[in-house]
């Protein structure tokens, strides 16, 4: 059987990730340092599963630790979720982000070296592409970003890409995410962020449990049919399946290859807020404010390439992804 080592296993996507390998029959280790997720996460993919997870509490910065679980356990691939992902503190704090994110990776290739593992998926981010490259964002379009998290990622690829020119026995996929939301039908897991939350949906939950007063929409002046920003939002359940496309596509192949994941269509902040209400039936109060620097009026993926290559397509629409998150939201306070 398959083992997949998933780092950051215990967070959202990993989490989802795991759901989907277990059932699809792979033997699935996490790792995770627990700073923004839970340990009782294993025991409920455990529970959706009907089967075994293993889990260690490993700190990528901790050589030692990382090492011992690649010495005592066979991993055939590595799905590496983990990593600090706040665009607005990695701005704040630059330094943090650069350390942990680029320092862990680093630690985590070494070992994988040092183990001899050569199958590697990387958790990236739609973050990478300049915002001078016109929509939809394809994989070969330019890269730059405007913030160090987004910075993290295209350095974290181009290491990898280095990776695979140093030993061409390494295969790599870079799986550029779009925005996850949405949560596990069974509302066992979904997104927890800690604090106040940095992205729309998840704060739209909030308000609609009564933990925060409003939402706050950022400008109702763009170039957009009703003014608002466009975003491609993907379930994060399609975002799983496309975790296992990837692996089973860089199974029989080596080098580096890159995929957008997408639902290749854009969701306005209004028609987003008004599927919410749809799922939670009522009213969320609201407030305009004015634009943030740097937001875009439009950014959706061409998810051509993933679709040709690995088959993948998603499958929920929005009012569906906005169901299964208030579903979660409303049990997520009992975890």
């Amino acid at each position: 059987m398959k083992r997949i080592l998933l780092t950051g296993g215990a967070g959202y996507i990993g989490s989802h990730t795991a759901v989907n390998l277990l059932e699809q029959g792979y033997d699935v280790f996490i790792i995770d340092n627990f700073s923004n997720s839970k340990p009782s996460v294993v025991s409920r993919i455990e529970q959706l599963t009907g089967k075994s997870c293993s889990c260690a509490q490993v700190d990528l910065l901790n050589e030692d630790d990382l090492g011992e679980v690649f010495s005592h356990n066979k991993i055939d691939c590595v799905m590496h979720f983990a990593g600090l992902k706040a665009v607005g503190e990695s701005v704040v704090k630059p330094n943090l982000y650069y350390h942990n994110n680029l320092i862990g990776t680093i630690n985590l290739i070494n070992a994988m070296i040092r183990a001899n593992v050569k199958q590697f998926i990387f958790s990236s981010s739609a973050t990478v592409y300049s915002e001078s490259n016109p929509v939809p964002y394809k994989e070969d379009y330019k890269t730059g970003a405007s913030n160090p998290y987004g910075w993290t990622k295209i350095v974290i690829e181009q290491m990898l890409r280095d990776t695979c020119a140093a030993d061409p026995d390494w295969t790599v996929s870079l799986l550029r995410y779009f925005n996850p939301i949405g949560a596990h039908e069974s509302g066992l897991i979904g997104e927890d962020p800690k604090g106040i939350p940095n992205n729309l949906l998840p704060y739209v939950a909030k308000v609609a449990i009564g933990e925060l007063p409003e939402i706050h929409i950022f400008g109702d002046d763009y170039d957009t049919r009703d003014g608002t920003g466009v975003r491609d939002y993907i379930h994060v359940m399609d975002l799983a399946e496309g975790h296992l496309l990837a692996m089973k596509y860089i199974e029989n192949r080596k080098g580096v290859f890159t995929f957008n994941l997408g639902t290749g269509n854009g969701y306005s902040v209004k028609e987003v807020i008004a599927a919410f209400e749809n799922a939670c039936g009522k009213k969320l109060p609201q407030q305009i404010d004015p634009r943030r620097p740097g937001d875009l009026a439009t950014f959706y993926a061409n998810v051509d390439l993933a679709a040709s290559e690995l088959g993948f397509k998603a499958k929920y629409d929005l009012d569906r992804m906005c169901a299964d998150n208030w579903r979660w939201q409303q049990t997520a306070s009992q975890y």
